[in-house]
């Protein structure tokens, strides 16, 4: 599913407009980002977490010429599934 179609499927569901859903939508990208960049942290019981971590320098390989190659450390948004979510995907895929 991408941005579009989850527009669609939450107008549908709520029973508003696609202008409406895609104004939620963009709010809610824009609240996490905000969030994840502030506290680093975002915990929605029965649903998942959402988090910011840390990913060590190390060494790479260049695929066009082998060569090692240094990556820096930097930042990753993680996401961690909650019980209730692993519960739903599970009964769905069975």
């Amino acid at each position: 599913m991408n941005r579009k179609e989850l527009v669609v499927a939450l107008a549908k569901k709520t029973g508003s407009s696609k202008a409406d859903a895609d104004r939620n939508v963009a709010a809610l990208i824009d609240v996490i980002s905000s969030t994840l960049e502030k506290s680093g942290k975002i915990t929605l019981s029965g649903f998942g977490i959402l988090e910011v971590r840390d990913c060590a320098a190390r060494i790479g390989r260049n695929p066009r010429n082998d060569k090692p190659l240094h990556i820096n450390s930097s930042k990753i948004a993680a996401f961690r599934a909650g019980t209730s979510l692993k519960t739903a995907i599970n009964n769905v895929a069975k």
